[in-house]
């Protein structure tokens, strides 16, 4: 089984679905920049607020700052690792490649329309971070998380106008990384459309 994943695909394509079921069934431990990247700016760390300007429009936080907060959570990790929103760059992958191997880097491919479908109706939890969808993942009281019971709400990056500028970014900075990883034979590309089990069963079938 693959012990360092990296995981690849368009704002919206189930990337932090499917780590989590990845963590749950086999142990990985998730890095997820955005998570890190919201608690910093819920705690106002000076990461947090530095980041905060750069979320709110859609833009890539810049790689310095990044890079930094993922070295110290990978040397922290024990075991195999899932990397979700990281690298998103090729710069970041050559930071990367510095610090571990990447044992696969898995592409999940989802058409726009339905991208903008999943993000515009996402809601996620300000306290533990869960996110919900309210028509693929509802939670049972609309308007409330599921875990901790605090109110759901969307993020500036959740709405439309945002959400188109999110995809141009990701197709000017981060579909090199397909190419990049490919060129390395490390690169598996599975579409990212359909439930989320079924999705599951083709990300179980790419780690082995």
């Amino acid at each position: 089984m693959k012990s360092t994943i990296v995981l690849l695909g368009p704002p919206g394509s189930g990337k932090g679905t499917q780590g989590e079921k990845l963590c749950s069934e086999f142990g990985y431990v998730k890095l997820s920049t955005g998570d890190m990247l919201r608690e910093a700016v819920k705690n106002q760390t000076e990461l947090g607020m530095k980041a905060k300007q750069y979320m709110d429009s859609g833009a890539l936080v810049p790689n310095d700052l990044i890079i930094g907060l993922m070295k110290e959570k990978i040397a922290a990790a024990d075991g195999k690792v899932i990397l979700d929103g990281f690298p998103r760059t090729i710069e970041q992958a050559d930071a990367l490649s510095g610090q571990l191997d990447v044992d696969l880097a898995l592409n999940l491919d989802v058409k726009d329309e339905e991208l903008i479908k999943r993000i515009t109706m996402r809601r996620s939890c300000p306290s533990c971070n869960a996110v919900y969808h309210l028509i693929y993942n509802a939670p049972k009281t609309e308007g409330i998380c599921d875990k901790c019971g605090s109110r759901l709400y969307q993020r500036d990056d959740d709405t439309e106008a945002t959400v188109l500028n999110r995809l141009s970014t990701y197709r000017e900075k981060t579909m090199p990384l397909i190419g990049y990883y490919e060129s390395r034979g490390k690169l598996v590309t599975i579409e990212g459309t359909g439930t989320i089990d079924e999705i599951f069963e083709k990300v179980r079938k790419a780690i082995q």
